[in-house]
């Protein structure tokens, strides 16, 4: 698959969309995707028969389709693009959402930043309207608090958000020393487990939509206590790093005083 315009030196991104049963949506994100210039990797997580067609439609030299066997989750879908995304000589992946919650007019932030920060982690800090459902707003509260004790740190601003720019190898490398949820827990666990490993962040403020009768996937009960297994689980991990989660805070105020 050739690399995008927006190449340049070792930066070479392409975007990932994840996708189940998102037919109504995906010509159009894809659409708006290659405006911009970008390569298109799209993982079919098991999708119904009249969402394969449209993405075999979709197919192309530069919209790569991955038919995943059986629905295995989000998560899963992403790590599984990751990977083959690397493998197929691309250093960043965009990931975004395929039933246009996220505002494509903004893939030139994402990818700027990503361009001047290569070895960052970039992600989307959301703006709602009037569309969010509160309890959905008010249980990403939760997760902020704790992701900023996981990490001693506010540097990430909303660890939930779909929308980011991963470099590749950093994050590949973290899919293979352990592999990450397979469900909707992934977006925090690994934004989590890349900061641990030095990894920085970046983020840049973007328009979120919930799309009127938009198809949603995430599960109250059930996502809701994957997610409360997942902090359990990186809180203890935490306390194992807490000494080099402070050396590092200490090393980077250092250098910001000198």
């Amino acid at each position: 698959m050739p690399h995008a315009p927006v190449a340049a030196g070792d930066f070479h991104p392409c975007a990932l969309i994840p996708i189940y049963n998102h037919k109504d949506t995906i010509a159009a994100t894809v659409q708006a995707l290659r405006a911009h210039g970008l390569p298109v990797v799209i993982v079919n997580d098991g999708s119904d028969d009249a969402t394969r067609d449209v993405l075999d439609a979709l197919d192309s030299p530069e919209v790569q389709v991955i038919h995943l066997p059986r629905n295995g989750g989000k998560g899963r879908a992403l790590s599984c693009g990751m990977i083959a995304a690397r493998d197929a000589g691309f250093s960043h992946a965009l990931q975004i959402d395929a039933d246009g919650q996220h505002d494509v007019g903004d893939v030139p932030r994402f990818l700027a930043e990503g361009c001047a920060h290569p070895k960052a982690l970039i992600c989307g800090q959301p703006i709602y309207d009037e569309s969010v459902p509160r309890a959905r707003l008010y249980g990403r509260y939760v997760t902020h608090v704790c992701v900023w004790m996981e990490t001693l740190s506010f540097t990430l601003r909303d660890s939930m958000c779909g929308y980011r720019l991963y470099p590749l190898d950093a994050t590949c490398a973290e899919i293979d020393r352990a592999p990450l949820p397979a469900r909707m827990d992934f977006d925090t666990e690994v934004a989590v487990r890349l900061m641990w490993c030095g990894v920085p962040v970046r983020n840049v403020p973007t328009r979120v939509i919930y799309p009127e009768n938009g198809l949603s996937h995430f599960h109250m009960l059930h996502d809701n206590l994957r997610i409360s297994a997942m902090h359990t689980r990186l809180l203890f991990g935490m306390v194992l790093r807490v000494p080099m989660l402070l050396w590092r805070k200490r090393r980077r105020s250092a250098a910001w005083a000198t």
